[in-house]
């Protein structure tokens, strides 16, 4: 009997996010009756999460996509305790989380070498079993790979995301002047004098509807679940899609972006948060950024400008706002030392709350140490 399986994979060029996948644990080995031998157990199935893997790597190497474990070694005379099956280990890249058929989440591998149970070996023949094995866990699973990085670009097409990661890192995305040239992520390293390290991603542009999965929708929004910091890139000149939309100012822009966020995960909006006003090298720039920065000031005052759809129940506080020209290079380095400055803020004040959970751990039992003897006097007394 020859079993097909299917994959189903996203793409952008030769970027793959979303892997569909067979897994099957390995059977059991048959029991013994007549000496009470014990079938062995078969092997499992892991995903473990390897440096430098890719899912378009994994997707050339098993085109099949169908993973299955060794069976468990039945019991003999020669060897009443069947050896165990052999696990099949699939390779992943880190920030994978991998999900059922039915979408709930089995687990994230969040670091290299993390490992995830996905298939189980089915028990070798015994006793309890009627000397018989039980057949492997079978499963069809997603991979579904979420960028891990500490700043990720907001912005809506064209606003300049992609040239301004390559002023701040080496990366060399696509840049051009049409909306969508950022079709798939680009990942850069903004490298400092004492070799600290800051990673940014830029992700395709947001539209107006992104959470509804229009245009690049999800398979944007998934990707800044894993960042520690948003970036907002803004045209100062505002923007517009095509002639057929409306055109929105930068503080539409801003607000538009806010309530894409909102709608998608509320969570997202929680996330500390930068503003980079770009393409300040245009005629009448800086009367345009007073009046944002103005706004920005007392955001609630302004709202009613808006059609009520469009407003969001909680409006971004930036950390820092920086004016900035990615393409003559303007305020790049002012925008480097915020980034740097706003995420050594948000290392502080987690340590800082990690020390305290400690500090009250180690506190508790002593309280517990001293409120037995008063209680003990109670009942004695009783």
């Amino acid at each position: 009997m020859v079993r097909c399986s299917c994959v189903l994979f996203r793409k952008y060029g030769n970027f793959i996010d979303n892997l569909r996948l067979f897994a099957k644990g390995g059977s059991g080995g048959m029991g013994f009756p007549r000496l009470g031998g014990e079938g062995g157990k078969g092997g499992d199935v892991w995903v473990v999460a390897e440096k430098n893997m890719t899912l378009k790597q994994l997707k050339d190497r098993y085109p099949q996509k169908r993973f299955v474990a060794g069976v468990g070694a039945n019991s003999r005379v020669s060897a009443l305790k069947g050896s165990r099956g052999k696990d099949f280990e699939i390779p992943a890249p880190v920030g994978i989380s991998v999900t059922d058929e039915n979408g709930r989440v089995i687990g994230e591998l969040n670091k290299e070498k993390d490992r995830l149970l996905v298939a189980e070996g089915g028990l070798g023949g015994k006793l309890l079993t009627n000397f018989l094995p039980l057949k492997g866990q079978k499963r069809i699973i997603h991979l579904d790979l979420k960028l891990i990085a500490d700043i990720g670009l907001v912005g809506f097409p064209n606003a300049g995301k992609s040239s301004l990661l390559s002023q701040v890192s080496h990366a060399k995305p696509v840049i051009a002047d049409y909306a969508f040239t950022t079709l798939k992520p680009e990942l850069g390293k903004i490298m400092y004098n004492d070799f600290k390290q800051i990673s940014v991603a830029d992700l395709p542009g947001l539209i107006e509807g992104a959470h509804l999965n229009k245009g690049m929708g999800h398979k944007f929004l998934k990707h800044i679940e894993r960042t520690k910091q948003l970036l907002f890139v803004v045209d100062i000149c505002g923007f517009q899609l095509s002639p057929q939309t409306r055109y929105r100012t930068a503080l539409e822009t801003i607000i538009l972006l806010t309530k894409e966020l909102e709608l998608y995960d509320k969570e997202l909006q929680r996330k500390p948060a930068l503003l980079a006003v770009n393409k300040m090298d245009v005629p009448g720039a800086q009367d345009k950024f007073d009046e944002l920065k103005n706004q920005l000031q007392n955001p609630k005052d302004f709202l009613h400008l808006f059609d009520e759809n469009m407003i969001p129940r909680r409006t971004m506080e930036f950390e820092h706002i920086i004016p900035i020209s990615a393409l003559t290079g303007k305020g790049i380095e002012e925008l480097k030392d915020c980034i740097r400055k706003s995420l050594d803020k948000q290392a502080d004040m987690e340590n800082s709350a990690y020390h305290k959970k400690q500090l009250l751990h180690l506190k508790l039992p002593d309280t517990l140490s001293y409120s037995e003897p008063p209680s003990s006097h109670t009942t004695t007394g009783s």
